[in-house]
């Protein structure tokens, strides 16, 4: 609908600027959302293409993901999602494209493969869904072939947001990762599955600097190198002291602290 009133050409139907455009709109409303810091943003490669790779702990990520991004990221999104009016619309206007979970879906690989083979940043959620544990779960190998297949690198993400809620408007982070090259790694099943592995532990290693930065009041650097950036605040100011969350709100799982909620 709002493709054939020709609002896409407001920019030039170009998934760059649209999603450039996005980024300055959603500001405002992350600060609403949630008081959020992002960690490690020179860790990205300022151009060509790699596979951004990430955990998905709640609804909040892809915004998240996309606004503490200095990269165009074009994503897979579930195909459902992208066949709601308006908002499947939107999202293809910033580049998203439909992928079918649990099919082994060749087309959208393929899509992302052209992505990367063109210079640009391919976004994963490798999970393929949610994970309702409070940690990252295991990745499917569909980020580690793109990157093997095409020879580019991986940039591991880690993102805590879990129990983010419109009710619940917990302090989140995101911490970036070096770029992992898997370009040694065979080009068959058994590589893609040993890429993938590499990727999970990477992935795993993030979130934890993730859930431990927002537990310690988002320090100005982590123990890695690794400085804060982008603040979003919830009360929109250029600077907000950011306080620690009280100690029993958080619980060990088997994999490091999970935010359980407000008691």
């Amino acid at each position: 609908m709002l493709t054939e009133l020709g609002l896409y050409k407001l920019w030039r139907e170009d998934p760059e600027k649209a999603q450039r455009f996005c980024r300055y709109f959603m500001a405002p409303v992350m600060r609403a959302l949630a008081p959020s810091y992002g960690y490690g943003a020179d860790r990205v490669p300022d151009s060509g293409g790699i596979v951004v790779a990430a955990n998905h702990l709640s609804a909040l990520d892809p915004a998240f993901l996309g606004i503490f991004s200095k990269r165009t990221l074009y994503c897979m999104a579930k195909i459902e999602l992208l066949e709601v009016p308006v908002a499947g619309e939107l999202l293809r206007w910033v580049g998203t494209y439909a992928v079918r979970r649990g099919e082994g879906d060749r087309d959208a690989l393929r899509v992302a493969r052209w992505v990367v083979r063109e210079g640009h940043a391919a976004g994963f959620f490798v999970e393929g869904t949610r994970q309702q544990l409070g940690y990252p779960g295991q990745g499917h190998a569909g980020a580690a072939m793109v990157a093997i297949q095409e020879e580019v690198p991986v940039v591991p993400c880690g993102i805590d947001t879990f129990q983010w809620s419109f009710r619940n408007r917990r302090p989140c982070a995101l911490v970036w990762g070096e770029s992992i090259d898997l370009t040694g790694l065979p080009k068959n099943g058994r590589g893609y599955k040993e890429g993938a592995r590499i990727v999970d532990d990477a992935i795993l290693r993030l979130w934890r600097q993730a859930a431990e930065a927002v537990i310690a009041g988002f320090p100005e650097q982590l123990a890695d190198g690794a400085r804060r950036f982008g603040q979003i605040s919830a009360g929109g100011a250029s600077h907000v002291k950011a306080q620690p969350w009280p100690e029993e709100e958080w619980a060990e799982s088997p994999l490091g602290p999970v935010y359980r909620g407000r008691g």
